[in-house]
């Protein structure tokens, strides 16, 4: 068979170049679990860790995608499935790595993230042994079929998040790259917890799990659960709303939240969080970004940003969110902001509850404080963006809200 198809990158050339230093066509590889080998004296040695090399020689493994499915050759995989879906997503990928207000036509570019990304986070080694978990199986046919068919496992969840582009162009640090770049943060599962052993993340249905995916060296995309930026007081592992994730969703283009400019130690402490979550090998423009550990501590890992790190601005979140909409023949349909219809007896639950009224207003306030005046991440409001500062006014309800809610709390207590 065509070598071409053997040799199968898990992780798209032309998106490992975007990790690159202008004008290089090589960047630093990490292997963090070097093959040894034993010398004629029995003495033990392990092969070079770091390596200068092309996105050719990178994230690729011989016959991942090799499979005896009666009627599918292992090249209709790699060429056929993975490549319409990296050829669209690769488009995507620019138009979020350069999104802006006013908005340029978006065509299909969200569903063809949304796909490259969701099939990104299974297809890789990594990606691949979770799904073998999940399924009770270890024979490669059975997790490739999987693979296929659970394709779009994430979409709809991840159009229901709250999305921020973060921006790294002011630190000198920029975003490494890893072989599981669909990357999951939950601040309650620490390196060490049994969410996080072997080949396990923190599932994204999860309250608190935070999904990075970097879009290049100063681009990053967050998405963050509504439920966790409207309440973070709750358990970060107890399950979102609606985690049911095979239905339809809905996604507000003008709510996407920019102009997040990271601190270098910010974008450290997200480069730590890429590396710990990678399975073995990760890539960046500089030898000295490999080692995010050499400046973060990875016991304050669920302190990172005084447990913000990831956060968008909860002050361009609002309440609300239900969608109706109606068909040709008179008929309609509604659902709420976590994707559920009206005769499902959860329906508006969070309305009727008023608990998100309470905790997102007492965030908002907390987060003020936190933060100052300044936003850390703009949407669209009408049609404008954001104001980048609170008026004094504006940021003084704000505070209010803080002080008024933590009162009612200790209250309470």
């Amino acid at each position: 068979m065509n070598g071409e198809y053997n040799n199968h990158h898990y992780v798209p050339q032309w998106h490992q170049k975007k990790f690159m230093l202008s004008g290089e066509s090589n960047y630093f590889y990490l292997d963090m679990k070097p093959d040894s080998f034993t010398d004629t004296r029995g003495v033990i040695h392990y092969r070079q860790s770091v390596r200068k090399q092309g996105a050719k020689k990178c994230f690729v493994e011989k016959d991942l995608y090799t499979t005896r499915i009666k009627g599918i050759q292992t090249k209709d995989i790699e060429k056929y499935f993975f490549g319409e879906i990296d050829r669209k997503g690769k488009s995507a990928v620019q138009y979020f790595e350069n999104y802006s207000y006013p908005l340029r036509a978006w065509g299909t570019s969200l569903n063809d993230l949304l796909d490259y990304m969701s099939l990104q986070k299974l297809r890789t080694p990594k990606g691949l042994a979770w799904l073998g978990s999940e399924i009770k199986s270890t024979y490669k046919d059975n997790i490739l079929r999987s693979m296929v068919r659970f394709s779009r496992l994430h979409c709809a969840l991840w159009m229901e998040c709250v999305w921020l582009i973060a921006d790294a162009s002011k630190s000198d640090t920029k975003f490494i790259i890893s072989d599981h770049p669909v990357t999951v943060y939950n601040r309650e599962c620490g390196p060490r917890s049994s969410f996080c052993k072997n080949v396990n993340d923190p599932a994204i249905w999860l309250h608190g799990t935070h999904t990075i995916f970097p879009l290049s060296l100063e681009k990053i995309l967050i998405l963050t659960n509504l439920s966790w930026v409207r309440n973070p007081y709750q358990s970060a592992v107890d399950v979102r709303p609606n985690p049911s994730p095979f239905r339809g969703a809905f996604f507000n283009f003008t709510e996407v939240q920019i102009k997040r400019y990271l601190s270098e130690e910010e974008v450290r402490q997200i480069n730590f969080i890429i590396k710990n979550r990678a399975d073995r090998y990760i890539a960046a423009g500089k030898e000295e970004w490999l080692f995010p550990e050499r400046f973060i501590s990875k016991s304050d890992w669920n302190t990172y940003g005084s447990g913000y790190l990831l956060m968008p601005d909860p002050r361009s979140v609002h309440l609300g969110g239900q969608v109706f909409f109606g068909y040709k023949d008179g008929s309609g349909d509604a659902y709420d902001e976590y994707g559920r219809k009206p005769w499902d007896p959860d329906y508006k639950k969070e309305d009727k509850s008023g608990i998100e009224h309470k905790s997102l207003y007492w965030f908002q306030g907390e987060f003020a404080k936190l933060v100052g005046p300044y936003r850390r991440g703009r949407c669209m409001m009408g049609v404008n963006i954001e104001k980048e500062m609170d008026d004094d006014e504006f940021h003084k309800i704000h505070l209010s809200y803080q002080k008024k809610k933590f009162r009612e709390r200790m209250n309470h207590q």
